[in-house]
């Protein structure tokens, strides 16, 4: 893995109780990069970032963030660090409005690119919907709130588990819009979907996972190239 990385996971191993789910995983991501984690359901995808995010804590392994050890420290530390997450089931505030829901999250950082301009810029429908309440908001609405309530913290890397799981067909396509680009903007993204021709045509590079180990990691070309590695792991 490339000393210039923005995030190396490197041998981790992760457990719930006695049941061990992640057997070594390991990972990179570089400034700039976006970055699939693809797999089947129950391979440990969400266990990957909840341990990146020491939500799950990894028993064993290194997680180094911009080039500093992060295994270990408490999840408000590591998003102090700049990790910004956008969780599975998007988790909003359902009792506060939108701009509520953004105003609670923000950080200002040297060089701070993102305020609630920025974010209503990137997602209109979020200002037009500034003063409704979480709960009030749609599917779609909802995960572009969560997007925007995790650029609010001004990441250095956005983590996205499941990005567009459960949204409309049009709606999947406008966040795959702005995930493009976010990443044009030069933020480094580490996305987990089950939209491999989305992902295909946004993502750099991208690693498949099988009970708790990467089995394949390789460029968008050579995944597109590989439909049996896409049969194979991913069932598509």
């Amino acid at each position: 893995m490339a000393d210039s990385s923005i995030l190396i996971v490197d041998g981790v191993e992760t457990c719930y109780g006695l049941s061990q789910v992640l057997f070594g995983m390991s990972l990179s991501i570089a400034p700039g990069e976006m970055v699939t984690l693809m797999g089947r359901n129950g391979m440990g995808k969400t266990t990957t970032v909840r341990s990146i995010m020491g939500l799950t804590p990894a028993r064993a392994g290194s997680i180094r963030f911009m080039g500093e050890e992060i295994r270990g420290l408490p999840p408000y530390k590591i998003a102090q660090h700049g990790i910004g997450l956008v969780p599975e089931g998007r988790q909003i505030f359902p009792n506060l409005s939108v701009r509520e829901n953004l105003v609670a999250t923000a950080v200002k950082r040297d060089g701070s690119a993102w305020t609630l301009d920025t974010v209503y810029g990137l997602f209109p429908r979020l200002s037009e919907r500034e003063t409704s309440m979480g709960n009030q908001l749609s599917g779609g609405e909802q995960q572009m709130l969560a997007v925007g309530r995790a650029l609010m913290t001004n990441p250095r890397l956005l983590i996205l588990d499941e990005a567009t799981e459960g949204l409309a067909p049009l709606i999947r396509a406008e966040i795959w819009r702005c995930l493009a680009q976010l990443k044009d903007s030069g933020l480094a993204i580490l996305v987990i979907d089950k939209n491999v021709g989305a992902l295909l045509r946004v993502a750099d590079r991208h690693f498949l996972i099988e009970r708790g180990r990467v089995v394949w990691s390789g460029l968008s070309a050579e995944l597109a190239a590989a439909p049996d590695v896409q049969h194979r792991y991913l069932g598509v």
